[in-house]
C-alpha cells in the first residue's frame, strides 16, 4: 500500500486497479488487460489516450514558455487566445473568462466573483445561491457546500448557512414524481417550489440559482421538457442569475457545443467550464461571467490595488495551448457532430435494457446516459445502498470496461467523443453480461422482488 490518501474512494478498498497506459478509447491495466473506457476517465477525456497531437503541442509549448502567472498585469498570448476563443463559443453576453484548475475550484471563483460584483453595485445582502438536491458542483468547500449529495457532506461540517446556500428539488422525474402526477404538473410542481422558496428567503438576498444542464455524479439526470423553460422566467421574474455548471456536458457531450443548447437554458450569466475543454491532457478550468458584471469590478479592484483573487496556475500556458489545440480539433474533424451521430446510436442502444428486470430506468443525452437498477421493476423502489451498483460496476470491469455507480445503484456511461458505433455495440455487450450477472446476485441473495 502506497503512503496516497486517495480521492472520492472508500479508504478500506484502495488500490484495486492500477492502470498503466493508454490508447484512443482503451486503457490497460498493470497485467495487460484492456478495458474500454465507458466514463473517458471522468467524464472528461474526451479525445480519448495518446493523442499525438495534443501531447506534441504540450511539449512544444514547454520549450517555448514552460509556465509565466498572470498576476499583476502579466500574461501571455496563449491565454489571451484562448480566452478570446471561449468567449466566441459561450451564450454569455459579452463574456470575460478566469482560468483555473478545476471545475471546483471554478466554481469556487464563482461564488466570490458574485460576492465581489454585488458588493461592487451596493447589493452585499444579494449572495444567497439556490443549488438542488442531487445535484454535483465539486469538493471544495464552498463547491461542496453547493453540491447536493449526502457522501460530499457528512463528516466535513460544512458552512452551508454562512455561504447561503438555498436547496430546491432536483428536476428527477422517475424518483421525485408524486403518485399519478404527470411530467408537466412534476414541473410545475417543482417550479412553483422554487418559486416559494425564492419569495421566502427575498429575492433581494439571492444572487444566483446553479445547475447542470444535465447532471453527472448525481446519476445523468435529464429534467423533463419545459422545465428549464420555466425555471429561468421565475429567475428573470426575481432578478436572480442563472448559473451553467458545464464542466461535465460542455463541448460535445450533450451532442451539443453546450448542454444549454441541448436543454434550451438561454444566456446563462455564468457558465464553469473545465474536463474536455482541454480532453483532460492538462487540468485547467474556466469561471466565465457576463460583460457587466466584469465592468463593475473594474473600479473597486482599482481602489484596493488588486483583484484579490488568483491561482499560481491560472492560465497556466500549457494547459492553455493544449485547450486551444483540443478545440481546433473539436472544430476540424466536427467531432460534436459525430458526438450527436454516436449520442443518438448510444441512447437508442442502452434504451435496450429498458425491459431487463433489473432496470428502472434508463436516461441520457448525446454521449451521456446512465442506467439505474431497480429492486422492484413495478414500483421503481431501489435498492438499499450502494452494494449492487458496486457490484455491477465490478462486473463491467470484469468484462474490460470500466464504468461508474452513480447515486447508489446507477451505471453512468459517458465515453470518449471519439468512439465508433462498433465500440458503443461493445461496450452495451459488456453491460449486458454485467446486469445479468447483478441480476443473479441480486435474486440469490433475495434483494429484488419476485
Amino acid at each position: 500500500m502506497s503512503n496516497l490518501i486517495y480521492p472520492t474512494t472508500n479508504f478500506k478498498a484502495t488500490e484495486t486497479l492500477t492502470i498503466e497506459r493508454g490508447d484512443g478509447a482503451y486503457v490497460y491495466d498493470n497485467e495487460g488487460n484492456q478495458y474500454l473506457e465507458g466514463l473517458a476517465g471522468l467524464w472528461c477525456t474526451s479525445l480519448g489516450y495518446n493523442n499525438r497531437e495534443l501531447i506534441d503541442t504540450a511539449a512544444e509549448q514547454m520549450s517555448k514558455l514552460s509556465y509565466s502567472h498572470m498576476f499583476g498585469g502579466k500574461t501571455h498570448q496563449v491565454g489571451m487566445d484562448l480566452a478570446d476563443k471561449l468567449t466566441a463559443m459561450v451564450p454569455v453576453e459579452n463574456a470575460k473568462v478566469f482560468f483555473g484548475n478545476s471545475g471546483s475550484d471554478a466554481n469556487d471563483s464563482h461564488v466570490k466573483m458574485l460576492r465581489y460584483y454585488f458588493n461592487a453595485i451596493g447589493k452585499p445582502e444579494k449572495f444567497k445561491i439556490i443549488a438542488r438536491e442531487r445535484s454535483y458542483h465539486g469538493v471544495t468547500v464552498a463547491a461542496a457546500s453547493l453540491t447536493g449529495l449526502p457522501p460530499n457532506h457528512t463528516h466535513f461540517s460544512l458552512p452551508f448557512d454562512a455561504l447561503g446556500v438555498l436547496r430546491t428539488d432536483a428536476p428527477h422525474y422517475f424518483r421525485g414524481a408524486l403518485p399519478g402526477e404527470s411530467e408537466a404538473q412534476f414541473v410545475d410542481r417543482i417550479v412553483n417550489n422554487l418559486e416559494q422558496l425564492i419569495l421566502k428567503e427575498g429575492a433581494d438576498t439571492i444572487a444566483a440559482f446553479i445547475a447542470e444542464p444535465i447532471t453527472g455524479a448525481s446519476g445523468v439526470i435529464v429534467p423533463p421538457a419545459g422545465y428549464y423553460e420555466k425555471v429561468q422566467a421565475v429567475l428573470n421574474k426575481y432578478d436572480i442569475l442563472f448559473w451553467a455548471d458545464e464542466v461535465i456536458t460542455g463541448f460535445g457531450r450533450t451532442g451539443n457545443d453546450f448542454g444549454c443548447t441541448t436543454v434550451g437554458i438561454e444566456k446563462p450569466a455564468l457558465m464553469t467550464l473545465a474536463k474536455q475543454l482541454s480532453s483532460a491532457y492538462m487540468p485547467i478550468s474556466a469561471s466565465v461571467i457576463r460583460g457587466d458584471m466584469y465592468e463593475a469590478m473594474i473600479e473597486p479592484s482599482s481602489q484596493v490595488g488588486v483583484f484579490g483573487h488568483g491561482y499560481t496556475y491560472s492560465g497556466h500556458p500549457v494547459a492553455a495551448a493544449v485547450s486551444l489545440k483540443t478545440l481546433e480539433i473539436y472544430e476540424r474533424d466536427n467531432i460534436f457532430a459525430h458526438a450527436a451521430k454516436v449520442g443518438e446510436y448510444m441512447q437508442k442502444r442502452l434504451g435496450e435494457f429498458r425491459d431487463h428486470p433489473l432496470v428502472g430506468e434508463v436516461r441520457g443525452a448525446g454521449m451521456i446516459g446512465a442506467v439505474e437498477m431497480v429492486s422492484d421493476k413495478k414500483t421503481g423502489a431501489g435498492f438499499e445502498g450502494g452494494a449492487v451498483g458496486y457490484f455491477a460496476m465490478q462486473a463491467c470491469q470484469n468484462h474490460g470496461m470500466i464504468t461508474r455507480a452513480v447515486a447508489g445503484n446507477s451505471l453512468a456511461f459517458c465515453p470518449p467523443l471519439i468512439v465508433s458505433e462498433a465500440q458503443i455495440d461493445e461496450m452495451v455487450e459488456k453491460l449486458g453480461k454485467a446486469l445479468d450477472e447483478t441480476l443473479d446476485f441480486v435474486t440469490r441473495e433475495g434483494l429484488i422482488a419476485a
